[in-house]
């Protein structure tokens, strides 16, 4: 990946709050929209949901997923030249009283304090989204597949 896609791939994980989340329901695929923090490291993306929600369900009953974030619209951007970036990787939900549990929470609420209330709800809960492929397009003719690491490197650069 050259330095100008690693630095736009960073930009667009730092500056969207939001994914599509993938997930398997009742064998057909499903889409919803998530708030998302990225991990220490770059390893891995954090989403608080509610147990209530059918996406939820999903990541339980079928670990793999998919996140997809996209650049903001643009006036002198064609939508098929938004920068984006398709993660396909594991949800695992993190258990409570642990210190991965806290460290995700406090990462998910340095990006989102006003989601403190949010931790009170006993049907609300962490899963961590931990990539197993990546592919990014930073505009038309610059698409690219990075492994977990790369995109780890690229997000742990400063």
């Amino acid at each position: 990946m050259n330095p100008a896609s690693a630095q736009t791939l960073r930009q667009l994980l730092r500056t969207q709050e939001v994914a599509a989340l993938g997930t398997l329901h009742e064998g057909r695929p499903y889409v919803s929209m998530v708030p998302f923090a990225t991990l220490s490291g770059g390893t891995g993306f954090v989403v608080h949901v509610s147990q209530l929600a059918a996406h939820t369900k999903d990541m339980l009953r079928s670990p793999p997923v998919s996140l997809l974030v996209v650049a903001p619209p643009a006036p002198d951007v064609l939508p098929q030249a938004l920068a984006r970036v398709t993660i396909q990787g594991r949800a695992s939900q993190y258990e409570n009283g642990t210190d991965a549990h806290t460290e995700a929470k406090a990462t998910y609420l340095t990006r989102f304090p006003e989601s403190a209330d949010l931790f009170g709800f006993a049907d609300f809960s962490l899963f961590a989204i931990v990539p197993e492929s990546v592919r990014f397009v930073g505009g038309f003719a610059q698409a690219t597949t990075i492994s977990a690491q790369k995109l780890a490197e690229v997000l742990s650069a400063a």
